[in-house]
């Protein structure tokens, strides 16, 4: 999964430190998202998610296997 968490954060002039404050996580969680290291839960995607007014499909983008129903 990749995201676009960087982007989203330097559109909003916020430091890792702030964004972290504002969602309730570290800082270093917030640069393992960033670098693709760490996948965060369901629920803290969509604190990010929410944090910039979002979807989590903005941020997030899941590039594995499609599913045919």
């Amino acid at each position: 999964m990749k995201n676009k968490l960087k982007v989203f954060r330097a559109m909003h002039d916020l430091t890792q430190e702030q964004l972290a404050d504002n969602i309730g996580t570290t800082r270093q969680t917030v640069i393992a998202i960033e670098n693709n290291k760490y996948l965060p839960s369901l629920g803290l995607a969509f604190k990010i998610a929410g944090f910039f007014k979002v979807a989590i499909e903005d941020i997030f983008v899941y590039e594995g296997e499609k599913y045919d129903n």
